[in-house]
């Protein structure tokens, strides 16, 4: 991937749009953690293609493309939210929750009972398969703040499930 990226940046546009379809899953689903409507997912996505395409030659280090693609998408994210005051409630889960002892309904349930901080932080982490320290980097948080709140988060599921 570095190499398309060095690439993109060298004014490369079909390896440009190669990253972006390597990468339009993760974008897709980390936009629809916070926005929950498809018209509004779309126009981020397409917002952070555009920034990206606007913007590729200021990445300073091409092994974090992903990284500050997925930064460019959340801030897109954040600005629609504060533009419609959208309540972020999770309404649905993305694809690919599984689990066999919950169905997806009281899967949507259980992490109701976290907050919004924490129900991000395990979405990314379970559902998109984020690392710790991706997270961090996407959420502007120190790594060891995302593990602490993922281990609470945790705790606080297991508690929920044994009652």
């Amino acid at each position: 991937m570095d190499a398309l990226v060095t690439a993109a940046r060298n004014g490369d546009k079909e390896a440009f749009v190669q990253l972006i379809r390597m990468n339009k899953q993760s974008l897709y689903k980390a936009a629809w953690v916070y926005l929950r409507n498809e018209q509004d997912i779309a126009d981020a996505l397409q917002n952070t293609i555009l920034s990206c395409y606007e913007n590729i030659q200021g990445l300073r280090e091409v092994k974090y493309f992903k990284t500050w693609l997925m930064r460019i998408l959340i801030n897109e994210c954040k600005d629609i939210l504060r533009q419609k005051n959208h309540d972020t409630e999770l309404d649905n889960f993305a694809e690919g929750v599984h689990c066999e002892e919950l169905d997806l309904c009281e899967w949507k349930q259980l992490l109701l009972c976290l907050d919004e901080e924490s129900r991000k932080i395990v979405e990314l982490y379970y559902f998109d398969e984020f690392s710790v320290k991706e997270i961090s980097a996407l959420l502007e948080m120190n790594s060891n703040t995302v593990s602490t709140k993922l281990s609470r988060a945790r705790a606080k599921l297991k508690e929920v499930i044994r009652r």
